[in-house]
């Protein structure tokens, strides 16, 4: 239902060992790499979540504005990439305060652990959004609809004080426990929020 806010708990996704240290600019792997990575992975089990809320907001047009109801940009960049939808999910996704404490925990005392753990809490949001997306797209799949690529605030030339009216719209501190300072950063830090636009698979759009 348009405007309706839902909420979604996941478990671990398939953990990419890579992809972690990639985030951690390990460019060798070493045996003592791999022993880090494993301990610190040991360090996480059970100390993460994965919780989304997202609600769908139909798009207006107007003056070279994008309107949502809840908010209204010219975003040129946004625009683009919701061309040819006439509706958007709108999410906020977070991997808990756990990856928090222990990158805090290590910082001081173990600065290799530190790093490797924010290069896990990293693929571990990303983890999360690719499998919220997946399912988005394979439901919006089976109406006929297709789901488009996310785009986050702060990218490009959309403001990071979207974040204001994001975090309002989806009550995430109530939904999933994330909240936003005045500096517009997230607590937890390992979250995303981000827009996907929907639109008719079989409409063609003659927006530019």
């Amino acid at each position: 239902m348009i405007g309706t806010v839902y909420t979604k708990t996941y478990s671990s996704p398939p953990i990419d060992r890579k992809e972690i240290l990639r985030y951690a600019g390990v460019r060798e792997d070493t045996s003592e790499i791999t022993a880090l990575l494993e301990e610190c992975l040991c360090e996480c089990d059970g100390k993460l979540t994965y919780n989304v809320c997202y609600a769908e907001f139909d798009i207006t047009r107007h003056n070279g504005f994008t309107d949502m109801a809840f908010f209204r940009t010219d975003s040129k960049m946004l625009s683009e990439n919701l061309a040819g939808c006439a509706s958007a999910v709108l999410f906020a996704a977070t991997v808990g305060i756990g990856i928090d404490r222990l990158i805090a925990r290590f910082g001081t005392v173990s600065p290799a652990k530190a790093l490797m753990l924010q290069a896990i809490g990293a693929e571990r949001i990303e983890s999360l959004c690719d499998a919220f997306c997946k399912d988005m797209a394979e439901c919006f799949d089976r109406m006929g609809r297709k789901l488009h690529k996310r785009f986050s605030p702060g990218y490009g030339d959309l403001p990071i004080t979207v974040q204001k009216d994001i975090f309002s719209v989806l009550d995430c501190p109530r939904r999933i426990g994330l909240c936003l300072n005045d500096s517009m950063i997230m607590s937890p830090t390992k979250s995303v929020t981000a827009f996907m636009g929907v639109s008719d698979k079989n409409k063609k759009s003659s927006e530019v």
